[in-house]
């Protein structure tokens, strides 16, 4: 059995109606327990278990949260199945790209004239596919080109003047580079 000893104590918490230290003429005086007879103690039941769990304001708490919004703002992670995928991908336009770049090209030389544009000027594209053209290949870019002058025979004559339109000069292309 348990026997309790009568103790004097103090409330532990101040009356509803005062906020303030009391003095100690006001303070009541704790009652002195009569004495009595035993009474078996009693077992209180267990408190139910909380309904639903309240959010924890701490520093973990914090932190998880922050990882699940990160979680949402980065892009997903590919499987390795489709990192290989890309790569593959990537690598065959690559070689798609540098099988283009090493179509066979190849220098030629030899003397295509190059036909005068409406405004005057020599347009050497087409002397340069012209000359390819003549080494079997599909088009050109001219690479080197001389220039001529193209005169009448009268100009030759002892003792004749010469004349602005006796003469003209003509451009050709004497490199090119084929495809």
């Amino acid at each position: 059995m348990l026997t309790m000893a009568p103790v004097a104590s103090w409330p532990q918490a101040a009356p509803p109606s005062s906020l303030g230290v009391q003095s100690p003429a006001q303070q009541p005086v704790p009652q002195q327990p009569v004495p009595q007879q035993p009474v078996p103690q009693q077992i209180e039941p267990a408190p139910p278990p909380p309904a639903a769990r309240e959010e924890n304001p701490g520093l973990i708490n914090e932190m998880g949260k922050l990882f699940e919004k990160s979680l949402a703002i980065l892009p997903k992670m590919k499987s390795p199945g489709e990192t290989i995928d890309d790569l593959n991908a990537r690598a065959k336009d690559a070689g798609e790209s540098l099988s283009n770049m090493a179509k066979p090209s190849l220098m030629v030389t030899g003397r295509a004239a190059c036909v005068v544009a409406t405004n005057g000027a020599p347009d050497c594209k087409a002397g340069a596919d012209r000359l390819c053209q003549s080494k079997g290949y599909k088009e050109g870019k001219s690479l080197d080109t001389d220039a001529a002058e193209k005169c009448s025979p009268k100009v030759f004559l002892p003792g004749r003047k010469r004349e602005p339109g006796d003469c003209k000069t003509e451009n050709y292309v004497i490199r090119a580079l084929c495809q």
